[in-house]
C-alpha cells in the first residue's frame, strides 16, 4: 500500500495546497470560481476530447460494464435512500443524500489520476463511468426532485434535461471526440498538441480548484454526513466490486478502473445540485468536505487492492 500511497500523495497534496490558499484567503471565492470555470469548460474540456479522439466507442461501451456500475451504484443508491426515509426526511433530501452516496469526482480527480497511475487503459472505462454519472444519476435525481414539487412529470422538464445535458462541455467533449474518431481520420499533429497542451493544465488546475473550494466549505451534521461519507468510499466501491467481479463477470482491467474511480469523495456538482434546488445544501458540503479528506487513505487502500 505505501507505494500506491507515494503516488497518490502529490494529487492530494495539491488539493491540500488548493485548500491553503482558499483557507488564509491567497485564492478568493471569485478566483476559485474562474478556475474552476476555466478547467471546466476548457482543460478538462480538451482532455476528455484527446482521450476520446483515440478510442473508438467499441472501447468506452461494454454492456456488462455499463450493467455492473448501474447496478453496484443502484444497491447503494437505495440504500442511501432508504436510510434517509427511516429518519424521516424528505423525498427531496433523501434524493439528495442518494446522489451523495454514488456520485464521485471523476471529472475533476478520477480522470486525471486514474490515467496517470493506471495507465492509459483507464481512459475509456473512467469516461464511461463519468457519462453514467451524468447522463444517468444527475437525471435522475432531478426528475426526481422536480416530479415531487410539481405532482407530476412534463415535456419541459425532459426538455429542459436535455439541453443542460447538451450544454454539458464533459458531454460534449466526449461526444465530439468519439464523432471524430468514428471517421477513421486521425487527429492532426498541430490539433493533437494543442489539446494535449490545453488538457495538460486539468490535473493540477482541477486539483487545486477542489481544495480551493473546499476551504469555504463546512462540516454541519457530522452524523449524516458521516454516514454519506462511508457509504461513497465504502459501500459504493464493496457494491461495484461486487457486481462487477461476481454478477457480470467483467474483465480485470475495467472492473478495477470501475471500482477504483467509484472509491472517489462526493463530487463538487452534487453541491451545485443542492444549490440549485434548495435541498440540504451545508449537508452535502460537510459530505464533500470529509470524504475528500478520508479518500486520503481509502482510495489509495482501493487502489492498492486493485492494481496489486
Amino acid at each position: 500500500m505505501l507505494p500506491i500511497l507515494f503516488k497518490t500523495l502529490p494529487f492530494f497534496a495539491l488539493i491540500g495546497l488548493g485548500y491553503w490558499a482558499g483557507r488564509v484567503r491567497f485564492f478568493t471565492p471569485d478566483a476559485t470560481a474562474w478556475l474552476t470555470k476555466f478547467v471546466f469548460y476548457f482543460a478538462l474540456s480538451a482532455m476528455l476530447f484527446r482521450f476520446a479522439s483515440n478510442l473508438s466507442l467499441a472501447e468506452i461501451w461494454d454492456n456488462r460494464f455499463v450493467a455492473a456500475y448501474l447496478c453496484g451504484s443502484g444497491m447503494v443508491y437505495a440504500i442511501a435512500m432508504a436510510s434517509a426515509f427511516w429518519r424521516g426526511v424528505s423525498t427531496e433530501e433523501a434524493a439528495i443524500e442518494a446522489q451523495c452516496a454514488v456520485i464521485g469526482n471523476t471529472g475533476f480527480l478520477g480522470v486525471p489520476m486514474l490515467v496517470v497511475l493506471m495507465g492509459p487503459q483507464a481512459a475509456g472505462p473512467v469516461l464511461m463511468v463519468l457519462a453514467i454519472d451524468l447522463i444517468v444519476f444527475s437525471t435522475l435525481v432531478t426528475l426526481i426532485i422536480t416530479g415531487v414539487r410539481q405532482g407530476r412529470m412534463s415535456l419541459g422538464v425532459v426538455k429542459a434535461l436535455g439541453i443542460g445535458l447538451l450544454k454539458n462541455p464533459m458531454i460534449v467533449s466526449m461526444a465530439l471526440g468519439l464523432l471524430w474518431s468514428s471517421t477513421g481520420v486521425a487527429v492532426p499533429l498541430p490539433i493533437n498538441e494543442f489539446m494535449a497542451l490545453l488538457g495538460g493544465a486539468a490535473t493540477p488546475g482541477a486539483l487545486f480548484a477542489i481544495g480551493a473550494s473546499l476551504a469555504g466549505k463546512s462540516a454541519e451534521r457530522v452524523a449524516v454526513a458521516g454516514w454519506l461519507s462511508f457509504c461513497k468510499l465504502v459501500l459504493h466501491p464493496a457494491a461495484v466490486a461486487f457486481a462487477a467481479i461476481y454478477l457480470f463477470k467483467v474483465a480485470p482491467g475495467p472492473a478495477g478502473v470501475m471500482i477504483a474511480a467509484a472509491a472517489l469523495p462526493v463530487a463538487g456538482n452534487v453541491y451545485i445540485l443542492a444549490q440549485h434546488f434548495g435541498v440540504a445544501p451545508q449537508r452535502v458540503s460537510a459530505s464533500i468536505l470529509i470524504s475528500t479528506t478520508a479518500s486520503i487513505l481509502t482510495v489509495t487502500l482501493v487502489m492498492a487492492l486493485v492494481m496489486g
